[in-house]
């Protein structure tokens, strides 16, 4: 089942003298995953990059940073970090781009990829573009979108380019000024407007289509985007299962419809709870208000099973590239749900430790000794990724060739 992502490499193990090294223990140990495990890095923006204004995102209030950190390196490669317009310009011309930098340089640093979320989007928008003309908003809309993509490049080289744009046009739950723009532009021309001012600002970045609505409706955009030859680089789908896990064969046949379109699939946003379920009948998560949801014993065990099952079923599709868990601890989680791997006070779940025994367990080459062959050869096969022999790195890469390749050894 796991066999698209998984290679194997020869190692020819030389000595300081350039000669194969014969009949040679070394220590094979894998360093990085090629796949994405990403969580969101909202929880550190305070810790790391100092306080910002209320009420914006970032948790980290109530757990130690060695303790967040600790668990979240623990796992996880990609970190999404937060550029909300309203959030990140509440008011115009003053940024929170110290903070985010201050914190993407802290994830960077840490052999973290940093993603960013989102360059366009109708909800979190700042007050002060309310009230002004279409074509202003577009232009401050084309601006914010270079300025972003441009001034992180380097840093920050991924992004959900536009989010939820299947809505767009008819959301209706509060004053915003890109619903109108989206309205009056259409669906195309605002994922046009997004991918090609981002392209545009940083060439080489990976610019990603998101949306929750898994629908059709989400497949007529993509075909029409493409047949307008827009250029996305990856299909974002979000799984936020509040109302309880959806299982394999959804999952199965959800990724077989987004996958014809031959694009790498990015599992964005998922979610699993360790505590009661929402309501079936809710038909817009945002609605469910409640003043505490607490995680629960039982549903700890639940979320632990299902996120095994999850995320065994996503790695297993060929097409899956990355998938990004949103939220590390019940701390500031979305609607204040039990989503965490981590409950507020900074302790494991069971579901951290279930997700470990993939990630970091069945999926992953620990440190393991290897005896080189009379050529001074040895064979290392495992998941896609970075690795080393006695401190020297190498890689095993999709589509590498299993021909030898040469590591000098020092000693």
């Amino acid at each position: 089942m796991m066999k698209h992502r998984i290679g194997e490499v020869t190692l020819t193990v030389l000595g300081p003298d350039g000669h194969p090294f014969a009949d040679r223990v070394v220590t094979v140990a894998q360093q990085r995953h090629d796949f994405a495990f990403g969580n969101i890095g909202f929880d550190f923006i305070r810790p790391v990059g100092g306080p910002g204004q209320p009420g914006y995102f970032g948790g980290g209030e109530h757990i130690d940073l060695d303790t967040l950190a600790d668990a979240w390196l623990g796992l996880f490669n990609t970190a999404t970090l937060p550029f909300y317009w309203g959030g990140y310009e509440p008011r115009r011309g003053a940024t929170d781009a110290v903070r985010l930098e201050k914190t993407a340089r802290w994830l960077a640093e840490r052999g973290v990829t940093v993603k960013g979320h989102p360059l366009l989007w109708h909800t979190v928008q700042p007050d002060w573009l309310l009230g002004l003309e279409l074509d202003e908003v577009e232009a401050l809309t084309r601006a914010r979108i270079r300025d972003l993509a441009g001034g992180y490049a380097g840093l920050i080289d991924v992004w959900d380019a536009i989010n939820e744009t299947v809505i767009m046009p008819v959301f209706s739950n509060g004053d915003n000024a890109i619903t109108p723009l989206a309205w009056d532009r259409g669906r195309i021309a605002m994922v046009r407007m997004a991918f090609e001012e981002a392209r545009a600002a940083n060439p080489g970045a990976t610019l990603i289509l998101n949306d929750f609505d898994l629908s059709s409706a989400y497949e007529i955009l993509i075909e029409g985007v493409l047949e307008a030859g827009i250029r996305i680089d990856a299909i974002g789908l979000q799984t936020h299962m509040h109302q309880g896990y959806r299982g394999e064969e959804y999952m199965q046949k959800t990724l077989d419809r987004f996958a014809r379109f031959g694009l790498p699939l990015h599992m964005t946003e998922t979610t699993l709870l360790s505590g009661d379920l929402m309501p079936a009948e809710i038909q817009d998560l945002n609605d469910y208000q409640i003043p505490s949801w607490p995680s629960t014993p039982e549903g700890e065990e639940r979320q632990a099973a299902e996120i095994v099952r999850h995320y065994r079923s996503l790695v297993g599709h060929p097409a899956v590239q990355a998938i990004n868990y949103w939220g590390i601890t019940d701390d500031g989680a979305w609607l204040g749900a039990p989503v965490g791997l981590l409950r507020a006070d900074g302790s494991r779940k069971p579901s951290y430790d279930a997700l470990a025994g993939l990630i970091k367990g069945e999926w992953w080459l620990p440190p393991t000794e290897m005896r080189t062959s009379a050529d001074g050869e040895v064979t290392v096969s495992g998941f896609f990724g970075d690795y080393t022999a006695d401190g020297v790195a190498f890689s095993i890469s999709p589509g590498q060739p299993p021909y030898p390749a040469k590591i000098l050894l020092n000693s």
